[in-house]
């Protein structure tokens, strides 16, 4: 039974009985009063003014623990070792953790319960901490035992009572090396491997220098100017989901949750974000791959397991406002806003990395760009914002399966609620999926995969007999018919809105475009420009209208133009989708099956009498007319 002390009433803890002050003994280091009957080894004498509690003694008797930095360094090591395989990574672990070498082990003794004393125990709730921080006097606390610790105006350590920095209560940071170190130890504890998969097949990137590099004329203004280096991943820029083991032919691991980087220039060269700058990475009528938190709106929620992201645009950045933060005007659901909308509607994974410069996040690094798994995007809509103009919101879910960097969980995640949006009630085009998700978690195996095929790749690559990498052109004959009707398509887009022609107008120049974005281009602009001087009135002027292509002018064309009715016949057979065709052919049909009874009801009955009369003349009008 556990050996337990007097509380402060005076009751031993243990036999629930107050003793005589002649049978308490007082610890000299912690000055706590233990009942002398109730301790399982008592002091021969006492009187003994330098007798050690039992917690006190074990303190003291316990060897110290490496820090954190340097088991994780440690661990990746052995992980990185090839030659090892991964019963003899896992037992490594093990060993390191516990503390000793292989030839000094005792399997007899669980020598991974070293890691989990007290010193890496909440001060608070006095368990391991989940999503741990670590205030400067070194001690650990779980993030929500540490918001309740400040929110109730106290402004020291629980543990020490040292001065906590005004900067971390008002902002607590994760610390990730501390969660990590945790979960390896689990890991290790349970001799599960937790070696990265090998690798399947091999693919040279394109001849980049290695690192992004600035010139001499860029070097005040450090890597703004830097041109991108190699992309060491092999996969294409238009990828979904986490990026495998067999994508990563430098390091044979695949991007993992934690890994970090200096910068948005590195972050881009192993895939994990591309955009160096744009916060979202995607196409608008193909779906969103990443996005990046990095404080750029004042909306945006960070809550680790979910947030609230908040759409690009409505801030004016003409001229010399690159950097402003203010918004203008309204967002809208278009560009990248779209793509993020059509990643919620399809149930698309969502690669997320936060960077240091989200200042109001508890769960950003500390330092440069941190790859924090997938999400799923499970909600959208829009609502005034904070500065007065609507701006587009998405709800964020963690949907990984490898566990996040602010814990200590020992695997990834599982299915969850969804949280209570309060700003939902006000809320204007508000977009739910309806069907089935094409990322989602599968009971049976234990993780999430794809439901349905993931999207394929519009930038796909195929690599030659010398190693080099080449653009593969999808084969006609694997393509179904809906597929062979959009790359038909594909081809008659207007050259301003980049979608297939709507009542297409090609103008003298041979060049195509709806014909309503070609008016409005020229919209408010006269055909006439009357000029006059003075009380003389001068010859009236032709304005000078450019194609939007080229350079020369359409002035002439854009007073009367037509419709390009061929080609509009041509869009409106091929864009129909097989539902249309198969409603048509019914409807042909059902017209086919009336005019065959009218013409069995022109015949005479076995009576003799005709019940309707159709002259020969009509029927040959009307199969001419349905051929």
């Amino acid at each position: 039974m556990a050996q337990l002390p007097c509380d402060s009433d005076g009751l031993c803890m243990r036999c629930k009985e107050k003793p005589p002050s002649s049978q308490t003994l007082s610890c000299r280091t912690c000055a706590t009063p233990w009942h002398i009957s109730c301790l399982t080894a008592p002091p021969v004498s006492v009187s003994d003014l330098h007798w050690d509690c039992p917690d006190c003694s074990d303190l003291c008797s316990h060897p110290p623990v490496a820090s954190s930095d340097d088991i994780v360094s440690s661990i990746r090591a052995i992980q990185a070792d090839e030659s090892l395989s991964d019963q003899q990574k896992a037992k490594r672990c093990q060993e390191l953790l516990a503390g000793s070498s292989a030839s000094s082990s005792d399997p007899s003794k669980d020598k991974t319960a070293d890691i989990f004393d007290d010193s890496f125990s909440c001060s608070i709730c006095m368990q391991l901490p989940d999503r741990p921080v670590t205030t400067p006097c070194g001690h650990n606390f779980c993030l929500r035992c540490f918001e309740k610790w400040i929110g109730q105006g106290k402004r020291t350590c629980a543990n020490c009572r040292a001065q906590i920095p005004a900067k971390m209560s008002g902002q607590p940071r994760i610390n990730s090396q501390l969660a990590m170190a945790i979960r390896m130890a689990k890991l290790a504890k349970s001799g599960r491997a937790s070696g990265p998969p090998k690798v399947c097949h091999f693919m040279r990137n394109q001849d980049r220098p290695d690192t992004a590099f600035t010139t001499e004329r860029a070097k005040k203004t450090g890597k703004a100017n830097a041109c991108s280096g190699k992309i060491f991943v092999t996969v294409p820029p238009d990828h979904f989901g986490p990026i495998p083991a067999e994508n990563d032919p430098k390091r044979n691991r695949g991007v993992l949750v934690g890994d970090t980087w200096e910068d948005r220039m590195e972050c881009r060269q192993w895939g994990a974000h591309l955009p160096h700058v744009a916060g979202i990475a995607g196409q608008s009528s193909y779906g969103s791959q990443s996005v990046a938190l990095s404080g750029g709106y004042v909306d945006d929620e960070d809550h680790g397991e979910w947030f609230l992201y908040t759409g690009s645009g409505g801030r004016d950045l003409s001229g010399n406002k690159r950097t402003n933060k203010l918004q203008s005007f309204d967002q809208k659901f278009e560009n990248m806003n779209e793509a993020l909308r059509l990643s919620c509607r399809m149930g698309y994974p969502v690669r997320v990395v936060r960077s240091h410069k989200e200042k109001r996040s508890s769960y950003a690094p500390e330092s440069g760009v941190r790859y924090d798994g997938v999400y799923r995007i499970e909600k959208c809509w829009r609502k005034n914002g904070i500065q007065g103009c609507k701006v587009c919101r998405y709800l964020f879910v963690r949907c990984d399966n490898e566990p996040a960097p602010w814990t200590s969980d020992e695997s990834g995640d599982r299915p969850r609620p969804l949280p209570k949006i309060e700003e939902l009630k006000g809320a204007i085009d508000v977009t739910e999926r309806k069907g089935d998700p094409s990322w989602d978690y599968d009971e049976d195996k234990g993780c999430w995969l794809w439901k349905k095929p993931p999207p394929e790749s519009r930038k796909a690559v195929d690599v030659n007999e010398d190693g080099t990498t080449v653009r593969v052109k999808r084969k006609a004959e694997n393509l179904t018919e809906e597929q062979k009707q959009k790359k038909l398509l594909k081809d008659f887009g207007c050259l301003i809105c980049h979608k297939v022609l709507d009542f297409p107008l090609t103008t003298p120049c041979a060049h195509n475009f709806c014909k309503a974005c070609l008016e409005g281009v020229f919209s408010g602009q006269s055909l006439i420009r009357e000029r006059s001087r003075g009380g003389r009135t001068l010859r009236a002027q032709k304005t000078i209208m450019k194609c939007p292509a080229c350079s020369n002018d359409i002035a002439d064309f854009l007073q009367n133009p037509q419709v390009n009715r061929e080609m509009l016949n041509f869009i409106t057979k091929f864009g129909k989708k097989p539902e249309e065709e198969k409603s048509e052919e019914s409807n042909e049909e059902d017209n086919d099956e009336s005019l065959h009874n009218a013409t069995e009801l022109s015949k005479p009955s076995d009576s003799g009498v005709v019940l309707e009369e159709i002259k020969d003349s009509d029927l040959n009008q009307q199969h001419k007319r349905r051929k």
